[in-house]
């Protein structure tokens, strides 16, 4: 599938661990004629120390440096649509933070892609990957927790039977579904 690419803007890409996000989101930036992947978890790995890992039930000082990374990954999108560039924002962003951080990017057009395959699948993925990234989380919890508290912005994928390469073109074929601001 062939679509136009996206004018000039912010593409938030998020999930839970292991739903591709990371591989979707350099797929697509390398597909657009201008572009930069912003990771979200660079701005995590940049704290030397006092860092606190977010894990449930976290508060205080764990909810903070999470807000601090999400604020630091708004703006560097924002930076880089100013200089011209398609910014592909990546990241784990769930619950109510999803529009917490969507009211954080400032840049127009503003589109939300929300990899959501099944847990089963994500399941596979995470045994079948160098990194763990899960914790004291579970898939389920995981799952669990996007789909029933995240709001329903922008598009929702599910990609669990769909290759690196078929996301990226159900993504650029319905980015107008993915608008939210």
């Amino acid at each position: 599938m062939t679509a136009s690419p996206p004018p000039t803007g912010v593409i938030v890409l998020t999930g839970i661990m292991a739903s591709g996000k990371s591989t979707v989101a350099q797929a697509l930036a390398e597909r657009l004629p201008k572009a930069a992947h912003v990771r979200g978890d660079v701005y995590r790995r940049m704290i030397v120390s006092g860092g606190v890992e977010y894990e449930p039930g976290a508060g205080g000082e764990a909810e903070a440096q999470l807000a601090l990374r999400y604020g630091l990954s708004a703006s560097t999108a924002d930076a880089y649509a100013r200089a011209g560039f398609t910014a592909v924002v990546q990241d784990v962003i769930l619950g109510e933070q999803l529009r917490r951080y969507v009211d954080l990017v400032r840049t127009r057009p503003l589109y939300v892609i929300v990899l959501a395959p099944r847990p089963d699948v994500v399941t596979a993925r995470e045994a079948g990957r160098g990194k763990t990234g899960y914790g004291a989380w579970t898939v389920q919890d995981l799952d669990t927790g996007l789909r029933e508290t995240t709001p329903r912005l922008g598009l929702w994928l599910d990609s669990s039977e769909l290759s690196v390469e078929e996301t990226v073109d159900a993504v650029l074929g319905r980015l107008d579904e993915a608008r939210v601001a």
